[in-house]
């Protein structure tokens, strides 16, 4: 299994650790280890073997193996393989759901536990947008695929990422001017930087459909 590190996690390190956010930090990074734990579980549960963890600036990633047989059973417009997806990707946010009702519960010390609580909800949240390749994006880009096929499918999911992103800058642009929060602006700097890579991705992918087409 392949273990890689993504380097713009050293300057979120650094702007943390200036801004005085440093603990806040390592504390949802915990948490975020906890939510892709979930995903793991339920990827090893459907029978994938793992191939790759990699560490991010806003979390952990892993990446499994693909079962050719899971190409081969269609589910509508798509495969088993999305089904899957689908399943891996809910059960990131669903740990940390699970993660606070658990919180919730415990008699633990009251600043310990709203941190725990903040973090996951924070984790949660963030997972969930529609943007691909978070969790929601993964989840909603599954949903499309089996119901409108591929081609269809990366043309919506581009289009639903960069709406909600542009929405989501809107909001946070208020939020920046009266909380104050270093860490919004730099939440949203990376879901601009994910947002814009998937649609160069997307370009490129419709240029190459094009070219096929042409040539047949």
């Amino acid at each position: 299994m392949k273990f890689r590190i993504d380097l713009k996690i050293f300057v979120f390190i650094i702007l943390f650790f200036l801004t005085k956010q440093i603990e806040i930090y390592a504390i949802v990074m915990f948490f975020a280890f906890i939510h892709e734990l979930g995903h793991l579980i339920a990827g090893i549960m459907l029978g994938m073997k793992p191939e790759k963890i990699e560490i991010k600036p806003v979390g952990f990633s892993i990446s499994f193996r693909l079962k050719p047989e899971d190409y081969n059973k269609r589910v509508k417009k798509a495969n088993q393989l999305e089904v899957k997806k689908i399943i891996i990707a809910l059960a990131g946010p669903m740990t940390n759901a699970i993660v606070i009702l658990i919180s919730i519960n415990l008699k633990i010390n009251i600043l310990k536990e709203l941190t725990i609580i903040y973090a996951n909800i924070l984790i949660l949240l963030f997972n969930i947008l529609p943007i691909y390749p978070l969790d929601g994006g993964r989840i909603c880009k599954g949903i499309l695929h089996m119901y409108f096929g591929k081609e269809k499918t990366y043309q919506y999911i581009n289009n639903i990422s960069l709406i909600t992103v542009s929405i989501l800058t809107i909001i946070s642009s208020f939020a920046i001017l009266y909380i104050n929060n270093i860490a919004i602006f730099i939440i949203m700097m990376y879901l601009w930087f994910l947002a814009i890579n998937e649609n160069k991705k997307y370009r490129l992918k419709k240029k190459i459909y094009s070219t096929i087409q042409e040539t047949y």
